[in-house]
Parts: C-alpha cells; structure tokens; sequence
C-alpha cells in the first residue's frame, strides 16, 4: 500500500525490481484524494487540523477489500503478506493485526494510536524496515512499533538503513526474503 500522497501506480513501479514472478500483487488505491496534489491519494488525513480524518473508514474498507481477495484471486489471507510504506505501513499494521494474513511488511511506517492492544493475539510476523535519517516518519516510530509488537510476543524482523524516507534496493531485497521465507 502506498503512502500518503502516492498512489498504486507509484507502488507498482518497484514490482519488477522484486523479482517475484511467480507472485501475485493487488495494489489498492486509497479512497481520499491528497490535498496537495490531482493523482495523488490518502487513507486518510494527515494535516493537523484533520489528523487522522477518514482513518475509520479506511480501516473497514481495507478489512472488506482484503477479505473479498480469496474470492477473486483464489489466494486465502494464510498466504498473503500486507506491505505497505509510510502511511500505508501504519495501515499494514493496524488492519494486518487484526486479520489471519501470513506476514506483513512496513518500511517506513508507524503504529496508529490504539492500532495493536496489550490483549491482542494472532498477529502475525512483521518485517519492520525504516532509514535512520527518515526525515518524515522518525526511526523513533520504527523502534516503537517493534518493542510493541514484540511485548506482544509478534514474530518481528527488524532492519535500519542508511537512507531517508525511501525505498531503496536493500529494502526490497529484505522484502523479497521476507516474501520468500514466510510464504515457502
């Protein structure tokens, strides 16, 4: 899932750089239209004075888009990883906790507010990939999404890079393993 102001199109420029032929991809656009541009798209609002405006809603479409997938791609939700980068990574791990998927993977991300509770189970293994000079989402959230997960006894895969708010070809070769390992 891409990030706030980026759209599915942004995203699936990268596929073939993942080097996954024998996988399939649905790469959803957000439901809101960023602000500040025409094609860009937005889970929700980030501005302070909407911060988190649409988040509700996102958050149920997202549920019933990623439940309908078995039907229309024939994969259940046990061999699916949820990706997502910056605002899509909050996302994958807000929605991803809360469904039986196989892994979920956020690079540059960070946890909503309330996303993950201290009773929750199930969760499932996450990669957590983010740049050390991230100048839009700290490594600060990256580090706190962990130690959550992993007080929740969550399977986590943890890797920093030098690099800003990106994805970058280290990125997506840890991508590519996680993709691999969890699905083999």
């Amino acid at each position: 899932m891409h990030g706030w102001g980026a759209n599915a199109e942004d995203v699936a420029s990268l596929l073939p750089l993942l080097n996954l032929p024998d996988y399939q991809f649905v790469l959803p656009n957000a439901p809101y239209p960023y602000p500040y541009s025409p094609v860009g798209r937005a889970w929700y609002d980030l501005r302070v004075e909407n911060m988190y405006q649409g988040l509700a809603e996102s958050r149920q479409l997202l549920i019933d888009f990623l439940q309908s997938l078995e039907s229309t791609t024939g994969v259940p939700l046990s061999r699916t990883i949820l990706s997502g980068f910056s605002q899509g990574g909050a996302m994958t791990l807000d929605v991803g906790s809360k469904l039986p998927l196989a892994g979920l993977a956020v690079m540059s991300g960070y946890l909503h507010p309330d996303a993950v509770t201290a009773d929750q189970k199930g969760i499932p293994p996450t990669l957590i990939c983010h740049g050390r000079y991230d100048e839009v989402v700290p490594l600060q959230a990256a580090l706190k999404a962990r130690e959550s997960l992993k007080s929740l006894k969550v399977g986590v895969e943890y890797h920093e890079f030098d690099m800003g708010h990106e994805i970058n070809p280290q990125t997506l070769e840890v991508l590519r393993n996680f993709v691999v390992n969890t699905i083999a």
